[in-house]
C-alpha cells in the first residue's frame, strides 16, 4: 500500500489559476452561492447541493473522507478569489493504488473554460506523481453529454458503460460511462494538458 494513500490526508493543490482546498464546513455558504450560478441542482443527473443542502453535502463528503473512501476539495478561482465548485478523489483503492476523480461541478460561468483542465491537471499529477496510482478513473452519467465531452477533451480513454449501475437522486436508474488514464499514459497526457493551459493563458 502507498504510504501516501494510507495517510489519506487531503493536500492543498494549486497553480496560477486554481486552488483546490481541502473541503471544510466553512466552504458551505460559498458552495451554495456557486451552485446557484446556473441552478445546477436542477440537473437531475448531477450531485450538486440544492439551496439549504450545502452543509449536509460537505458533511457527507467529510464522512467519506473519515472512512477512507474519498478526499474532497473546494475549487477556488485565484484571479477572482472565489469558490466556484467542488471535486473529489473517490472510490479509493489503496492496495493497487487506484482512485476515481468525481463529484466535480463548477458554477455555470466557469464551465467550458480553463478551470476544468487546470483542476484535472493538478489532481492527475498528484495521483500519479505523489500517490503512485496505477490508474485514475473518471465516471459520468450516460445522459451527461457535456461531462463526457469534457472528459474526452482531457485525453482519457473510454473503457465502457456500466449499465443500470446506480440510482440517481430522483430514483431513476443510471448507466455510468467509465473513462480512465493509466500511469503509462500520464507523461504524454501531462504535456497535452500543459500545452492547452499555456494556450488558454495567451487568450
Amino acid at each position: 500500500m502507498s504510504a501516501t494513500l494510507a495517510a489519506l490526508a487531503p493536500p492543498l493543490l494549486a497553480d496560477a489559476r486554481v486552488r483546490l482546498e481541502p473541503l471544510a464546513p466553512a466552504h458551505a455558504p460559498a458552495l451554495e452561492t456557486a451552485a446557484a450560478d446556473g441552478r445546477l441542482w436542477e440537473l437531475f443527473y448531477t450531485a450538486v447541493p440544492a439551496p439549504g443542502e450545502a452543509a449536509a453535502y460537505v458533511d457527507t463528503a467529510l464522512r467519506g473522507q473519515a472512512e477512507g473512501r474519498m478526499l474532497a476539495f473546494a475549487v477556488r478561482e485565484i484571479a477572482s478569489d472565489t469558490i466556484i465548485g467542488s471535486t473529489r478523489y473517490c472510490n479509493i483503492d489503496a492496495d493497487l493504488p487506484r482512485l476515481e476523480i468525481g463529484y466535480t461541478w463548477y458554477a455555470a460561468r466557469w464551465q467550458r473554460t480553463h478551470v476544468n483542465t487546470a483542476c484535472k491537471r493538478l489532481l492527475l499529477a498528484h495521483a500519479f506523481e505523489v500517490m503512485d496510482c496505477v490508474a485514475v478513473e473518471l465516471r459520468t452519467d450516460v445522459l451527461n453529454r457535456a461531462s463526457q465531452r469534457a472528459i474526452e477533451r482531457l485525453g482519457a480513454q473510454r473503457d465502457g458503460v456500466l449499465r443500470q449501475h446506480q440510482r440517481r437522486r430522483d430514483g431513476s436508474l443510471r448507466d455510468t460511462v467509465v473513462y480512465s488514464v493509466t500511469a503509462a499514459e500520464w507523461p504524454a497526457l501531462r504535456k497535452l494538458l500543459d500545452l492547452r493551459l499555456a494556450r488558454a493563458a495567451r487568450n
